[in-house]
């Protein structure tokens, strides 16, 4: 299984017959190095319902007929765009063809803004727990520190970690540091910073200050066999 990451919470998995696209935040991401119009995803996960997750999500899910699966207002939004989705809620899992999906807690908030201004209420964030060719990926999405990211860290055995270390709408660096040591992943992966000016950090820093499993900072395109 390939993992690759591509700025902010973008992140694409790739398994022996299924590519899956989570968070794909793309245009107006200075950090990505994806265009949107190439992308053939199979399924969009999704955390929650903020613009810069959300993203192109709807111009390629209209584009390629794919499976958005996504926390229930917003799987509800978007299926009312025209959008094929899947909708699920926190602590809830569900088995596809593409792989097991569970949603997580994740401390944040959840609204979508439409391309008319229209402010649309998204439901609970969430983190994603992915399973598929006995592997486990665990996106933790926006979320501050709580203390469950233990409890998700002992009930899984989780092969890689992709947690926020952006500061001021997320966990930085110094709490993700601690999410690390509670979620036990074999490999933990910084995601949402650098986007932009407020959330500037130093990835490799913190990639090396990991001490619960290996700290992989990676460029916005790199990816990871698991």
């Amino acid at each position: 299984m390939r993992v690759s990451f591509h700025g902010q919470s973008v992140v694409k998995i790739k398994t022996e017959k299924h590519n899956i696209l989570i968070d794909p935040f793309i245009t107006g991401n200075g950090t990505c190095d994806l265009n949107p119009d190439n992308e053939k995803p199979d399924v969009i996960l999704l955390t929650h319902g903020h613009n810069d997750h959300v993203g192109d999500t709807i111009s390629i899910a209209k584009r390629t007929n794919c499976l958005v699966v996504a926390p229930n207002e917003l799987a509800v939004y978007l299926g009312s765009r025209g959008l094929k989705t899947h909708p699920m809620h926190i602590g809830g899992a569900h088995e596809f063809d593409f792989g097991r999906v569970k949603l997580t807690q994740a401390f944040h908030g959840s609204m979508f803004e439409d391309e008319d201004g229209n402010k649309i209420y998204s439901g609970m964030p969430a983190g994603i727990l992915f399973y598929a060719e006995g592997k486990t990926i665990y996106h933790a999405g926006d979320t501050g520190l709580f203390s469950d990211l233990k409890l998700i860290g002992d009930m899984n055995d989780i092969d890689l970690a992709f947690l926020p270390i952006g500061d001021n709408f997320t966990m930085g660096p110094e709490d993700a540091l601690i999410a690390a040591d509670w979620v036990k992943a074999k490999k933990v992966v910084p995601i949402h910073y650098n986007t932009f000016p407020l959330i500037e950090q130093d990835g490799q820093a913190f990639a090396s200050k990991v001490k619960t499993g290996e700290g992989i900072a990676l460029e916005p395109g790199s990816s990871i066999d698991i």
